[in-house]
């Protein structure tokens, strides 16, 4: 099941660590009232998305290259490509691809139908995951972060900057605490009801944030090598001078992050990873 359809086990995980994080003078009922103020559907925000036709001045991926998701009721792969339906700030969507934890189905690489993804000024693409906000004061959120990879030919893949990843248990759903990973920011972004032209979808807001909501990657971040790729300096310079064609999106428990031998582990208690709505560049040729 995706995220918002088990938020009651959130809550219990969120309370228990920010009892472990304060001392018994700072736990207070505001702040337990905070967190069971999460919105309990999505439907009124959501909105009736997918739309019935795609902008056509978003270059959205729009063709699945290999997927293999066996989580039920939302393995259809379809759902990643047929248009971003983004709930706001505190719901996700439902219109959504999940990955699973581990093994084959924790892959999901997608393209733009043949054409190219360049490298221009700023963010070059935006993942749009659905995660949310638990409550307005809070700074944690609920999100299954994945590991980014782009690859020219589709056989070498170069991805970000990991090693900033280094959490203690009381700070994993913080945003900062996962740098260099994607599904961490939830979506403003819905083609249905909020509409947003490419350029507004990649106007900074600060923080890390856009306009529009999901992830930014920025080409010019791209390393040579990084946990689980085959990257070396002529690819990673290939993509960075003519562009991307395919890209690969990986649950981060299914990544070994090479500083512990395991998987990027987010403690949560869903039983699948990442639930993609979209893939959005900022210029294709």
């Amino acid at each position: 099941m995706i995220k918002f359809q088990l938020k009651s086990t959130l809550l219990i995980f969120l309370i228990s660590f920010t009892f472990i994080q304060c001392s018994e003078e700072e736990k207070n009922n505001d702040f337990i009232l905070s967190l069971l103020a999460i919105p309990t559907s999505n439907n009124s925000s959501v909105g009736p998305c997918p739309p019935t036709s795609l902008p056509v001045s978003i270059p959205l991926a729009n063709t699945i290259v290999s997927a293999n998701s066996t989580v039920t009721g939302f393995s259809n792969s379809s759902k990643a490509i047929n248009g971003v339906c983004g709930g706001g700030e505190f719901s996700g969507s439902l219109d959504v691809y999940s990955l699973n934890l581990t093994g084959s189905g924790a892959t999901l690489v997608l393209s733009w139908a043949g054409k190219t993804v360049k490298n221009v000024t700023g963010n070059d693409f935006i993942i749009y995951e659905n995660s949310f906000k638990v409550s307005e004061s809070s700074d944690r959120y609920a999100f299954d972060p994945m590991v980014v990879q782009v690859s020219f030919n589709g056989t070498e893949y170069c991805g970000f900057d990991l090693s900033g990843f280094n959490p203690s248990v009381a700070d994993s759903n913080k945003i900062s605490s996962w740098p260099g990973f994607a599904g961490l920011r939830p979506v403003v972004y819905n083609m249905a009801t909020k509409p947003f032209t490419v350029d507004e979808l990649f106007t900074q807001t600060g923080n890390g944030f856009l306009l529009g909501g999901g992830d930014g990657f920025n080409l010019d971040d791209l390393i040579v090598g990084g946990p689980n790729t085959n990257c070396d300096a002529a690819a990673r310079t290939n993509i960075q001078t003519n562009g991307f064609k395919f890209i690969k999106m990986i649950s981060a428990s299914n990544v070994t992050n090479p500083n512990t031998g395991s998987g990027y582990v987010y403690p949560h208690s869903y039983n699948n990873g990442p639930d993609i709505d979209g893939v959005v560049a900022k210029y294709i040729e």
